[in-house]
This record gives structure tokens, C-alpha cells and sequence, in this order.
């Protein structure tokens, strides 16, 4: 039988052994929870940027917006955003909207095409776009006639008052 000081070295190396591995233990745990930390400030910082954007057929910018409003990404306008792509402004949230110095939004009428590639006036569906924009947009259209054939632009410091410059 080994003499009772041998036993004690034996059981203080088991117990530093075992503080050792506890330590090491919490400083895994506190590395992967910032990593994870990191990675999910990364996802939140995910934004969806707007170069140019002639518009198009309104039912596929409204599914598009409604995906990034439930994704929670930012938008960043950083060029021409016009006719169903200013559609952004009615589904995205104004706090996840910023706009840079290039950022112009179009507006106009809604209208409709035929298959022989008519053109129709839709004025039921442009009020509803136009109750749909936020107030400060809503307002900039009525001061300039309302929503006609004819595109109405807005940028510059006009849309910096309405929407926060990004960073």
C-alpha cells in the first residue's frame, strides 16, 4: 500500500486534472457563444441593395418585399427604384430602409397591358398604391399633381428628409 502522502499528491493531481478540464470546458463554451454571437449579427446586418430597378410586374415585387420585411433584412436603395419597385416603401419598414445619394424613386399610375400590348389606366389600382405609400410620400405625390402617366422623381435632399441615409 502506498504511503498516505502518495495518496494525497495522487488525489491533487486528480483534482487540478479535473479544474484544468473545467476551465478549459469554460473557455469553449465562452468562444463558441461569441462565435455564435458574431454569426448572428452578420445575418443581422443581411440587406438587400436596390443598384436600378426599372419596375416590373407588381404581384412579383410584392412577393419579393414581403420575403425581405419577413426576413428582417435591410434595404438599401442605391440608384433608380421606380414605377412597382417603389412598392418597397409600402412593405418594408421605414426603419430597415436607408437611401444613398444615388437612390431615385419613380412614381406613376398604375396601369395595365393587354395582350396586343395596350396600355390601360388602372385608377382604382393606383389609389390603393398610393393609400398604401407612408404619409411623407403619399403627401410629395399630391403636391405634384397625384399619380398620372407622367413619372414623378424623387431624390435628393427631398428623399433624405423622408428616409435616413445609409452608412
Amino acid at each position: 500500500m502506498p504511503p498516505a502522502s502518495d495518496c494525497l499528491r495522487c488525489a491533487a493531481r486528480a483534482e487540478t486534472g479535473e479544474t484544468r478540464l473545467s476551465v478549459t470546458r469554460i473557455i469553449l463554451t465562452l468562444f463558441l457563444a461569441v462565435a455564435l454571437w458574431a454569426i448572428a449579427s452578420l445575418l443581422a446586418h443581411a440587406e438587400v441593395r436596390i443598384l436600378s430597378s426599372p419596375g416590373g410586374k407588381v404581384g412579383d415585387f410584392l412577393d419579393l418585399f414581403e420575403e425581405v420585411r419577413a426576413s428582417g433584412e435591410r434595404v438599401v436603395i442605391d440608384g433608380p427604384c421606380l414605377s412597382a419597385c417603389t412598392l418597397v416603401l409600402s412593405i418594408v419598414p421605414n426603419e430597415r430602409i436607408c437611401v444613398t445619394r444615388r437612390a431615385v424613386l419613380g412614381f406613376h399610375a398604375a396601369r395595365s397591358i393587354d395582350r396586343r400590348g395596350r396600355t390601360y389606366a388602372e385608377p382604382e389600382a393606383s389609389e390603393l398604391v398610393l393609400e398604401a405609400y407612408p404619409a411623407p410620400i403619399r403627401n410629395w405625390i399630391s403636391r405634384r399633381g397625384g399619380l398620372t402617366s407622367r413619372l414623378l422623381l424623387l431624390r435628393g435632399r427631398e428623399l433624405a428628409a423622408m428616409y435616413r441615409s445609409c452608412r
